[in-house]
C-alpha cells in the first residue's frame, strides 16, 4: 500500500450477509498466483503467542462453520494459520510524523508512476476500453488506481492472507473486524476462486492488483475474462481492473462527469465555505474558477485546500467522493485523480504549496486534538490522525479567534491553542 498512515486500501463495504450463500468447492491448487511467487516467511513467534493463536483456532471454527463455511473448508484453509509477529508490529506502528500533501503527492504522482501508467494504457488498450464501456469509470480513472495501490502490479503483497487475517482477528487492535474479513477469505476460498496456498497480499489482508479486502471482493469483485474465476491474484490485471471499476461505479461514481478541478477563489472568498461539509451548485456564481480560467463543473461540490489558505484549492464533486469510498483519504484521491490526469496528458497541480511549513510530530497532532476537545470544539478521539472531524473542529477555533477558517492545522495553530 502506498499511503503514509496505513490504510485498509479499499473500504470495509458489504455485509457478508449480502453474499450469495457459497457452493463448497477448492481448487487443488488453484492457478492465480504465479508459480515465481513465493510467500514472505513468517518469523517465529513466542511460544505462547502461537499457543494462543491455535487455541483461536480451534474456537473459531465454530462460528466459520455457523456462517456456512464448510468443516473441510476451514480444515484445510486454517492449517495455514500461525502468529505472525511482524503483521502485529506492522498493526500497532504509528509514524513519528505525518508526511504533508504535498510530499505525498510527489511520491503518489511521480514521472516515473506517470511514465508506466502511459505504458500499460497502451499495453491494455483493449481491456481498458471494454470495461470504461461496461462501467463508466474512464480508464485513467482505473489504471491510477492501480498505479497508487500497487505500483502497476509490482508491489501486489507477498504475505499469506490466512495466517495474518487470522493473527489480527486473534491479537490485533480491531479482532472483531479482522474476524469478519476471517469469514469472507473463507468464503472466496469455498467458492473456487483461488486456494489457500495462493491467497497473497498485504499484511492487513488487502489481495491483488488493486488491493480488495475480502469483504470488498465478495461484494465487488468481477469474473471480466470470463473463466469462471473472479482472479485478482493473476499476473493478468483484467479481473483486477473490472472490479476496480466495478467498485468506483456502485460507490457513486457518475459516467460523463468530472471528478473535480483545481480552481482559484476570488479575493475576498468566504473561506468558512472551504471543506466537505459544505456542497453547492452555485461555485461560479460565487466567482469561483478553474485554474487558468473557465467555469468550475456543473453539479453539486465543495472546495477543500488540504495545505490551508496559503496551497491549492480544488472542487471535488460525486466522483472524488466515489474515490473517498475506495480510501477515505483526501490525500489518497487527490492522487488517483491527478495521476489519471497526468496518464491522460492533462496538467498536473499548478497552484503553489507551502513548502517551508514545518511537519507536526504525533505528539503534536495529539496535543492539537487534546486542545480542541478540552474548548469544547473537537468530540473524536485522541488519535493524532487528522481526518474531517479534526479539519472541521480546526476551522471553527479559528473562527472563534478570528483568524481565517481554512482548517489547516500547522505550528502556528498550536501555538494560538496554548495561549
Amino acid at each position: 500500500m502506498t499511503m503514509t498512515r496505513i490504510f485498509l486500501s479499499t473500504a470495509l463495504i458489504g455485509a457478508l450477509a449480502s453474499c450469495a450463500t457459497p457452493v463448497s468447492r477448492m481448487p487443488a491448487a488453484g492457478p492465480s498466483a504465479p508459480a515465481a511467487v513465493t510467500p514472505s516467511p513468517i518469523p517465529a513467534a513466542a511460544p505462547g503467542d502461537e499457543a494462543g493463536l491455535q487455541r483461536f483456532v480451534q474456537n473459531f471454527r465454530s462460528r466459520a462453520l455457523s456462517s456456512g463455511i464448510s468443516a473441510g473448508t476451514y480444515d484445510r484453509a486454517m492449517r495455514l494459520a500461525r502468529y505472525n509477529p511482524e503483521v502485529i508490529r506492522l498493526d500497532r506502528r504509528q509514524a513519528e510524523f505525518s508526511r504533508p500533501v504535498w510530499l505525498y503527492l510527489d511520491s503518489a504522482v511521480s514521472d516515473s508512476r506517470i511514465q508506466t501508467g502511459r505504458q500499460k494504457n497502451a499495453e491494455l488498450a483493449r481491456t481498458l476500453a471494454a470495461v470504461e464501456a461496461r462501467y463508466g469509470v474512464p480508464r485513467e480513472i482505473v489504471l491510477a488506481v492501480w498505479g497508487m495501490e500497487s505500483n502497476f502490479g509490482a508491489n501486489r503483497g507477498r504475505m499469506q492472507i490466512i495466517p495474518s487475517l487470522a493473527t489480527l482477528a486473534y491479537d490485533g487492535r480491531r479482532g472483531e473486524m479482522f474476524q469478519n474479513q476471517l469469514i469472507a477469505a473463507l468464503r472466496i476460498l469455498q467458492a473456487g476462486d483461488t486456494a489457500p496456498e495462493n491467497m497473497l497480499g498485504s499484511w492487513a489482508g488487502a489481495m491483488g492488483h488493486t488491493q480488495f479486502m475480502p469483504t470488498s471482493y465478495l461484494e465487488y469483485a468481477v469474473d471480466f475474462t470470463g473463466d469462471g474465476r473472479r482472479d485478482i491474484w493473476a499476473d493478468d490485471p483484467t479481473d483486477s481492473l473490472a472490479s476496480t471499476a466495478n467498485y468506483l461505479r456502485r460507490n457513486g461514481w457518475q459516467p460523463g462527469q468530472a471528478w473535480g478541478a483545481e480552481v482559484q477563489l476570488p479575493s475576498g472568498f468566504n473561506m468558512g465555505l472551504i471543506g466537505k461539509g459544505t456542497r453547492r451548485s452555485d461555485w461560479n456564481a460565487l466567482g469561483v474558477r478553474r485554474m487558468g480560467g473557465g467555469a468550475v463543473p456543473a453539479g453539486n461540490g465543495s472546495i477543500i485546500m488540504p495545505a490551508g489558505a496559503r496551497g491549492p484549492a480544488f472542487f471535488i464533486g460525486d466522483n472524488f467522493r466515489a474515490i473517498l469510498r475506495y480510501n477515505n483519504s483526501d490525500n489518497y484521491a487527490l492522487g488517483v485523480a491527478f495521476l489519471g490526469e497526468r496518464i491522460a496528458g492533462r496538467s498536473g497541480i499548478q497552484g503553489s504549496w507551502p513548502r517551508s511549513d514545518r511537519p507536526l510530530s504525533t505528539a503534536e497532532r495529539e496535543e492539537i486534538q487534546r486542545r480542541l476537545a478540552q474548548r469544547g470544539f473537537y468530540q473524536g478521539e485522541i488519535d493524532g490522525l487528522f481526518g474531517s472531524a479534526t479539519m472541521e473542529s480546526v476551522s471553527a477555533f479559528q473562527r472563534s479567534i478570528g483568524v481565517t477558517p481554512d482548517g489547516y492545522p500547522t505550528s502556528v495553530l498550536l501555538d494560538q491553542l496554548r495561549r
